[in-house]
């Protein structure tokens, strides 16, 4: 995915939804039907990186109680005022913070499920295994870790394909921020050597994009 168009539909999020459609061939939108038919009314959730609040909404129409963090404040004012047309405001709860403040706001075992979409793939390697680190310490035993984010493709021919499809995208990315964009390689086995059981998976775009569906291992 592009770094630069990223930063640009983060910049004017009120184009965001449609610039993410686009960038994802409108699977975003399934991913976040797939996300929300595993949560139930009344469970605690922590949507990482909310943007503009999107999946938020999705699972509080489904009766959850919904935590959504961002540090991109433009992207939280949408959001904020996607709740509030939607008068969600006694079930969502919005919060200008990364996911590296999780220590300061949520206790142990006090979520029943985490939930991020294309954040992962914004983090360093150590910020990965911190936050995954947190996302257990929050869920209670046996709640339910979901990331769908951009991933390295299994077969060769693919990782090629999406190698010459992504070049054009990180050089305009480096010589205009002078920094690149990444698919998380090994995030299946991040998440399991985190301490958490992968209950399953769904690939998405010839497989460039998965969700992954795991449980914390009591």
């Amino acid at each position: 995915m592009s770094y630069v168009y990223m930063r640009v539909l983060e910049s004017a999020p009120q184009r965001y939804e449609r610039g993410m459609r686009v960038l994802t061939l409108g699977r975003l939108e399934q991913v976040r039907q797939d996300i929300a038919a595993r949560v139930s009314a009344g469970e605690r959730v922590l949507d990482i990186g909310c943007g503009t609040g999107a999946l938020a909404v999705i699972l509080a129409r489904r009766g959850a109680r919904v935590t959504g963090i961002d540090i991109a404040t433009p992207m939280l004012a949408q959001a904020a005022r996607r709740v509030r047309e939607e008068e969600l405001g006694d079930r969502i709860e919005l919060r200008a913070m990364g996911a590296v403040e999780l220590d300061a706001v949520f206790s142990d075992a006090s979520l029943d499920c985490v939930v991020s979409t294309l954040v992962f793939s914004e983090l360093s390697d150590d910020e990965i295994e911190y936050t995954l680190a947190e996302c257990k310490r929050v869920l209670r035993p046996g709640g339910q870790l979901m990331i769908a984010d951009e991933v390295m493709p299994r077969s060769t021919l693919r990782r090629i394909g999406t190698f010459l499809f992504s070049l054009p995208f990180v050089i305009l990315a480096f010589v205009l921020t002078q920094n690149t964009t990444r698919r998380v390689a090994r995030l299946e086995a991040r998440i399991a050597a985190a301490g958490f059981h992968i209950a399953s998976t769904e690939e998405y775009l010839l497989g460039t994009m998965k969700l992954i569906i795991a449980e914390k291992v009591v």
